[in-house]
């Protein structure tokens, strides 16, 4: 057994976030969810038991992330209270804390918005499917809370719940690619706007440019070259993504439809092993954005890191009048509990 003081995970959480708001000059997240982050992460540092999550399968459920949309923040993702909790309970948590946040910093007229579009997935209907309840996400900039998001798992028995728009453009979807199936939807809330997503799994091996068909119907079949560049670049020219490798996002904005392509990057099985030099190489004729990665990463300690269990998916947006723009999913190191695994292992 190991011999080391093992303390509570919500300890390389904080740590973690303080250091990063301090890198990227954010308000300090602690304040505002550290109550939430003590009820998830209470457990000690060597316990497996978070490894077994829907969110970081194999790591602790705390996923940071960068947005070239949003370049300054300081984001991330949990599945709230534990390996232990039920779906119930942590689809309650999240949205407990969805609605503490909303009302004192964006106010009622938010919070009324939020109660109306989540009200599907917050009632007692359908308890025995869910699998993880839901996740709870959150960013940061310098004046403090920017956004809140909760994603839900969705049936889809629960289509016809989504907004009038959101509906049809989820059905329009299904019926251009039936190989989509919907998993959750997303409630994202900042100070002026909020928004809704639908994510659908792609069963089978999807090829890039078959999104067009998709794409044209959409009416941003123009920006398929600015997404496959991407993804060329970043992928060392793989096009054709591999079964369970693939989620695919849609909604609504004031523009036309938006179209978010998540690549699970743990489902590429040759991702190069310079992928985060390419990376950047696609963001090289957009200096701004790279310098954000570049600081982003170090906010992280990840700019040095070359294993694919660090970078757990590459999304890629594009919207009628925005051609493809990233953003990147992490999982730093201290987080992987690889250590704890092989000691577990080495003791069977």
């Amino acid at each position: 057994m190991s011999d080391r003081n093992a303390k509570p995970v919500s300890n390389l959480v904080k740590r973690s976030l303080r250091s990063a708001a301090q890198a990227l000059g954010t308000r300090d997240p602690l304040p505002y969810i550290d109550g939430l982050i003590d009820r998830t992460f209470y457990l000690p540092d060597d316990d497996l038991s978070y490894t077994h999550n829907a969110l970081t399968p194999g790591a602790v459920p705390y996923e940071p992330s960068f947005s070239e949309a949003e370049p300054n923040t300081l984001r991330f993702t949990i599945e709230p209270l534990g390996p232990n909790a039920s779906p119930v309970a942590r689809r309650d948590e999240a949205t407990r804390e969805m609605r503490r946040l909303i009302s004192p910093i964006f106010g009622r007229d938010a919070l009324r918005w939020f109660d109306s579009r989540s009200e599907e997935w917050r009632g007692f209907g359908g308890l025995s499917w869910m699998n993880y309840g839901a996740w709870f996400g959150s960013a940061f900039d310098e004046d403090g809370l920017y956004a809140t998001k909760i994603y839900y798992e969705l049936l889809p028995t629960q289509i016809d719940a989504l907004s009038p728009g959101l509906s049809r453009l989820t059905r329009q979807v299904m019926a251009e690619m039936p190989s989509l199936m919907p998993i959750f939807t997303s409630i994202g809330c900042k100070k002026e706007t909020g928004s809704q997503r639908v994510t659908f799994l792609h069963r089978g091996p999807l090829a890039v440019n078959a999104l067009g068909p998709l794409m044209n119907r959409l009416g941003i079949g123009h920006q398929l070259p600015s997404l496959m560049r991407i993804v060329g670049v970043a992928l060392g020219g793989r096009f054709e993504l591999p079964p369970g490798g693939v989620l695919l996002g849609i909604r609504e904005t004031p523009e036309g439809a938006e179209l978010k392509l998540e690549i699970l990057l743990a489902a590429i099985p040759d991702l190069p092993a310079r992928f985060l030099d390419l990376l950047k190489l696609g963001l090289a004729e957009r200096p701004r954005q790279l310098a954000a990665l570049t600081r982003w990463l170090d906010a992280f300690g990840m700019d040095g890191a070359g294993e694919q269990g660090h970078f757990s998916v590459l999304s890629i947006r594009v919207t009628p009048s925005s051609a493809a723009r990233i953003s990147l999913y992490v999982r730093p190191i201290e987080f992987e509990m690889r250590e704890q695994i092989e000691e577990a292992r080495s003791l069977q």
